[in-house]
């Protein structure tokens, strides 16, 4: 006997909601969690070696060294102006120190872009890698 699947009715209401898509979504879902709670539960316990108790030394302190150029141009080291030459000879000196210190430079917003290359310049002709170039936290304009 060949069933039919036509309504006999068109325009009959279902009498019933398909449950089998939501029964396949809620296993899973329950596949799913129960995967991963063992895995989230799971650590690993290791047995650490234990060191002795002797002081640690600290970590060696770096060395900063400032250079500031103002406004009119001017590059001061520390707290004292120098010209290019002073300039050179400082960072040389800075170069050959057992740990390369960081040269912290700072310059004025108004100074053309071409003075802090200048002085950028002279840091890698110097072979100074650390360079560390400062800026004001503050919104923009």
């Amino acid at each position: 006997m060949a069933r039919s699947f036509r309504r006999r009715e068109r325009l009959a209401a279902l009498s019933g909601i398909d449950m089998s898509p939501l029964i396949d979504l809620a296993f899973s879902l329950l596949i799913v969690f129960m995967i991963t709670t063992p895995l989230l539960e799971q650590t690993i316990k290791v047995d650490l070696p234990v060191e002795s108790a002797k002081p640690q030394t600290p970590p060696e302190e770096l060395k900063m060294e400032h250079i500031s150029i103002r406004g009119d141009g001017a590059v001061l080291w520390g707290d004292r102006q120098v010209d290019r030459e002073t300039l050179q000879l400082l960072l040389a000196e800075a170069a050959v120190r057992p740990s390369e210190p960081v040269i912290s430079l700072s310059a004025d917003r108004s100074l053309q872009y071409q003075a802090v290359i200048d002085v950028i310049d002279l840091i890698q002709q110097a072979g100074l890698r650390k360079l560390n170039i400062n800026t004001q936290a503050g919104s923009k304009k």
